[in-house]
């Protein structure tokens, strides 16, 4: 911090010149990029979705390509060039930007911005991730069900614009950061590997078990939610609520239907809700469990499972949900919509799952549980170090993008 205090005294000691990002560069929407045009070979491509799941304040290469002939007729972002995402269910999501460090051009779908600057490329990208941008962006977000921003909105926002030598010292002390951020992640990602093999062999060791299918698991059938209008009524869940292996009730927004009829829906202790559709097939149906009954329905985005606890109880469901056999079983039922694998309430209730006694089933969640922590717990362990390492980062971030104004 010494030599970048030094450096912006002797660069701009009469303080830093705002300017709109409009003024510094130009924001031009992608085109035409659909899921299903991505492929493993071809001209580099990034579908907006992408941008939310896979990349992070800069990218060098990309996952997937499509081909060179659908390519030539795609916008496309230049090295240098900010890649914007326009729309998500939550506000912070909204405008998360990475910078294309990459040596050619990149096609980019709809739903996602090129912003051409004149400035420091990551320097850009993480100022796009600081308190002073979210600030400003969460004036300009519009929409109720999909949150979005325009790229005339986008380029109202005031950017400090120090000399080059400035920006580019703060990405130096920043990519550091995000250097050890990344080394912690790659062993925290080894110890879930480790987790995920553990996982398996318990449930494929289980002692006596009989496979069954869904359906016989619970003591009523799966269900659907319901439509979520416009207005104000009884709270419904967000599909931002179901990460995890427990559903997030502060994740909700408000349906427009009266409370009888809401409670129709209503979550309670020992569910398991269960997403639909998913645009990674990998993905396809994805659980979470229901810690407490709450004053709060579920959409007709998610489907609703109730095991019989006198066969299953529902972290064990959870866990032989979450297991390798079953992703198996849900990618070979999903189908393709638009975009976005789907299973129904049949699909789902033909799923064969391995039960053992309940004496079992409680020696495998507990062993499963203390390994969890172990991952996922962010008050111990490689978790709580990877959490104060994200805390520091923020913190340095934006105090590095702290300026005193230049006087007009």
């Amino acid at each position: 911090m010494a030599r970048i205090n030094k450096l912006v005294e002797a660069r701009c000691p009469e303080g830093v010149e705002f300017r709109r990002l409009g003024e510094v560069g130009d924001f031009i929407r992608g085109n035409g990029l659909q899921k299903t045009d991505l492929r493993d070979a071809g001209a580099p491509a990034i579908h907006y979705g992408q941008l939310h799941t896979h990349y992070g304040v800069w990218a060098e290469e990309t996952r997937s390509f499509v081909d060179p002939a659908l390519a030539a007729r795609l916008r496309r972002a230049q090295p240098g060039d900010l890649l914007v995402v326009t729309t998500s269910e939550d506000d912070a999501a909204v405008a998360k930007a990475t910078a294309w460090v990459g040596t050619g051009e990149v096609a980019i779908s709809g739903d996602a911005y090129i912003y051409r600057h004149r400035a420091e490329p990551k320097y850009m990208s993480y100022f796009f991730q600081s308190e002073l941008f979210q600030e400003q962006k969460a004036r300009l977000i519009t929409g109720t069900k999909v949150r979005r921003i325009s790229g005339e909105a986008l380029g109202r926002i005031r950017v400090p614009v120090p000399p080059l030598e400035v920006q580019r010292e703060i990405v130096r002390i920043l990519d550091t950061f995000t250097e050890l951020e990344a080394e912690l992640e790659a062993e925290l990602e080894a110890r879930r590997r480790q987790y995920s093999r553990m996982h398996e062999s318990l449930l494929d060791g289980a002692r006596s078990p009989q496979e069954l299918p869904l359906a016989h698991l619970l003591r009523e059938p799966l269900s659907n939610g319901r439509s979520v209008p416009d207005g104000d009524g009884y709270p419904v869940l967000k599909l931002t609520a179901v990460h995890g292996p427990t559903v997030d009730v502060s994740q909700h927004k408000l349906g427009a239907w009266p409370v009888h009829e809401g409670r129709r829906f209503r979550i309670e202790a020992g569910d398991l809700l269960v997403v639909r559709g998913n645009g990674s097939k990998s993905l396809i149906a994805r659980s979470c469990m229901v810690e407490r009954s709450e004053e709060i329905a579920f959409p007709d985005t998610l489907i609703r499972l109730r095991p019989d606890l006198n066969k299953v109880s529902q972290r064990y469901l959870f866990y032989v949900w979450e297991s390798p056999s079953t992703r198996r079983q849900l990618e070979a039922a999903a189908k393709a919509s638009s975009g976005v694998w789907k299973v129904s309430q049949d699909d789902l209730a033909r799923i064969v799952l391995r039960v053992p006694p309940l004496d079992e089933q409680r020696r495998i969640v507990a062993t499963l549980d203390a390994f969890d922590a172990l991952v996922s717990d962010l008050s111990i362990g490689l978790p709580a170090e990877l959490a104060a390492r994200r805390k520091q980062y923020e913190y340095y971030r934006d105090k590095l993008l702290t300026f005193k104004e230049l006087p007009a």
